[in-house]
């Protein structure tokens, strides 16, 4: 064990650091420094075609991919399966060490069809590419009904787009029932993407001209990350991994640092920047947050209201929940972009 940030956040905390969206050279870096997992999303591979380091390398694979497929946006899917495919290669060597503790990969499908069948089609293909990928599949019904399958099937899964902690609990529930009579199933992690439900806080309150302190608003993502933490502890729940994801500032890392989780953040702007600082290692997760400033919250802010109370938001509303809308929306725009790039080398 070296003496970097993140190796010391791993040696004196139960906290754990995952890389977010990252090139083949960006995932070694993380495992130099520290990182045991790995996430991305259906915008990689935009984020890959507009890399300089990275686009020529992208561009030989689509032409191979599109000589034998003549559907744009199945070449998409086949395209991302075997970017993501190399970074897990990466990761392989430390999955097989730690016998399938750590190392996993997760990669999502086409963010414009979610329906249960398709999300288990995704799954079964996107596991070709390794036995150390794992499925990222959103928390909502349809997500959730083919989560239900796939732990059966005995499919690695990371159920994201959690933004509220009810989200959490179903997750927790279908895994706890699920595996009852289930010998070693497969591991599952919840991510609570507890950066980009600030992000549409931060939007709301600003939209809204809610009389409510930033400074407030900032511990509106940790509050329901705290309160989840404390409810799935009481309940007992086992085997199940937690990812925080969708950092938007270093606070993002450093304040959940203390808690038994997976943190998942990008190399570039985070990584990058928490390596160069070098910050003490201080575990401030079990931190109170102040009852009176979650009173204000859930009074002024109706998208903190529904996260923090469990009775507050139905599994209806999930898939139209305003920060599940806004992640969603940020891959269907990098994946419209793909395809259309995908089209155009035609």
């Amino acid at each position: 064990m070296g003496n970097t940030y993140f190796e010391r956040v791993h040696a004196q905390t139960p906290t754990r650091f995952w890389i977010n969206n990252v090139t083949r050279e960006q995932a070694q870096l993380a495992i130099d420094h520290g990182a045991v997992g790995c996430t991305q999303n259906p915008a990689y591979t935009w984020k890959m075609i507009t890399n300089e380091k990275e686009k020529d390398y992208v561009n030989e694979i689509i032409a191979k991919i599109i000589k034998d497929e003549a559907d744009d946006n199945k070449a998409l899917v086949a395209l991302q399966r075997e970017l993501i495919g190399g970074v897990a290669k990466v990761f392989h060597p430390m999955f097989e060490e730690s016998k399938g503790k750590n190392g996993y990969v997760s990669i999502q499908g086409d963010p414009f069809n979610e329906k249960k069948d398709a999300i288990i089609d995704y799954a079964h293909f996107n596991r070709e590419a390794g036995e150390n990928m794992m499925c990222k599949i959103p928390a909502v019904p349809e997500g959730l009904a083919a989560i239900e399958e796939l732990i059966r099937q005995n499919v690695p899964i990371n159920a994201t787009e959690c933004m509220a902690i009810r989200q959490v609990l179903d997750v927790c529930e279908l895994y706890d029932k699920t595996t009852k009579n289930m010998v070693n199933p497969a591991p599952i992690y919840f991510s609570l993407i507890t950066g980009i439900f600030d992000e549409y806080v931060t939007k709301e309150v600003k939209e809204k001209n809610i009389d409510i302190s930033a400074d407030k608003v900032w511990l509106g993502g940790l509050a329901v990350a705290k309160k989840c933490y404390e409810i799935i502890h009481q309940r007992g729940y086992k085997n199940i991994g937690w990812i925080s994801g969708g950092a938007r500032g270093l606070h993002h890392f450093t304040e959940m640092v203390g808690g038994d989780c997976v943190i998942t953040i990008n190399w570039t702007g985070t990584a990058d920047k928490l390596i160069e600082q070098d910050p003490p290692v201080v575990s401030r997760f079990f931190n109170p947050v102040d009852p009176e400033i979650i009173d204000e919250l859930t009074e002024k802010v109706p998208t903190f209201k529904k996260a923090f109370y469990i009775n507050e938001i139905t599994p209806d509303e999930y898939e139209d929940y305003g920060p599940v809308v806004l992640f969603r929306s940020s891959f269907e725009s990098a994946w419209e972009n793909a395809r259309k790039h995908i089209a155009s080398l035609r």
